[in-house]
């Protein structure tokens, strides 16, 4: 053969647009895609939130229309945050389980403007504690106690299925309340209730806005006694392990983009569904490159999702799924 011919040229397949859809490996739906929806009380009214632009809290009595329109936009799932007033804070968050609280309500809310729509709903303290951690403080060293907190995310747990959540998520990183949240849905007749387990969820910087937007007062707060250390790969691969054993439906790797090689050992380590969690500060730092004018936001969006889903993310919680839903799918 003449130099210069090679027998095998791979842009055969590049060349046009219709080939290069056909063999597409990788592609985005808006079934992958979950919205996290930030819930405040009666009596507010819709917050832009300054660090994540674009994203608002929306007050409970307009939380159906919000429900309706993402559910119209192709999306379908929500995973649901409260924002609490400070006078419902404590140092042992009860609100968190209070069957008439915020969360509870909002729950009930989405099901009854739209059944169809899966609602997810946040498992964790730190939106009702005064001091931010995600789990009960013992008063005397400072350290989060892991059972008592167990305990109580049980009872949480409870509340949300009673109010009609399809899954909850513990974000605590509690050991072992997979298992018990798990027992608890059971034997009071939640088996139909799944877990999202956030298990591989690390100690990031990232979460900055994601903390302001819930008012936790958690910003530079260390949570490096329960969350995964940022350089553990063998850690976070037996938190999955230990997830899935005790009962999780799903399992999640968060933050997303710092920890692509996670999510791919965890596609290779389970057989769950594995969902990436996009965090705000990974959508904020997007969304100021955009405004400086340095990136292009549509296609910067599209290749950040598809890395995910690429890397093994079956679905993913992203602040860009309502904007990829109207502008990339």
């Amino acid at each position: 053969m003449p130099i210069g011919h090679p027998h095998r040229r791979p842009r055969r397949l590049r060349l046009k647009e219709g080939v290069r859809a056909l063999v597409e490996e990788c592609t985005l739906r808006r079934e992958d895609l979950l919205a996290p929806v930030f819930v405040s009380e009666n009596g507010t009214s819709r917050y832009p939130i300054p660090s994540l632009p674009g994203v608002e809290r929306v007050p409970l009595p307009e939380l159906a229309s919000e429900a309706l329109r993402l559910q119209r936009l192709g999306l379908r799932g929500v995973v649901l945050f409260p924002v609490n007033d400070p006078e419902v804070k404590t140092a042992d968050g009860r609100e968190a389980y209070n069957r008439e609280g915020l969360v509870q309500r909002a729950i009930a809310e989405v099901k009854r403007a739209c059944p169809g729509l899966i609602v997810f709903a946040d498992v964790a303290l730190d939106p009702f504690t005064t001091h931010g951690h995600d789990g009960i403080v013992d008063e005397t060293d400072g350290e989060v106690l892991n059972d008592e907190t167990v305990e109580a995310l049980c009872r949480m747990s409870l509340t949300l299925a009673d109010a009609g959540v399809d899954f909850v998520a513990p974000s605590d990183m509690m050991d072992g309340r997979i298992g018990a949240i798990r027992n608890a849905l059971d034997e009071a007749g939640h088996w139909r209730v799944g877990i999202l387990a956030y298990s591989a969820k690390f100690a990031s910087a990232f979460y900055g806005p994601f903390r302001e937007a819930v008012a936790s007062g958690a910003r530079g707060l260390d949570k490096k006694g329960y969350q995964l250390t940022t350089g553990n790969l063998r850690q976070a691969r037996l938190e999955v392990e230990l997830d899935e054993a005790e009962g999780a439906d799903m399992v999640m790797v968060k933050p997303a983009l710092p920890y692509l090689d996670v999510v791919r050992q965890t596609r290779e380590t389970t057989h769950l569904p594995v969902v990436a969690y996009h965090v705000s500060g990974e959508y904020a730092m997007l969304k100021a490159a955009v405004e400086k004018g340095w990136l292009d936001e549509a296609p910067c969006v599209r290749e950040t999702l598809v890395s995910l889903k690429r890397a093994g993310a079956d679905l993913i919680v992203t602040y860009y799924a309502a904007w990829a839903c109207e502008n990339i799918l």
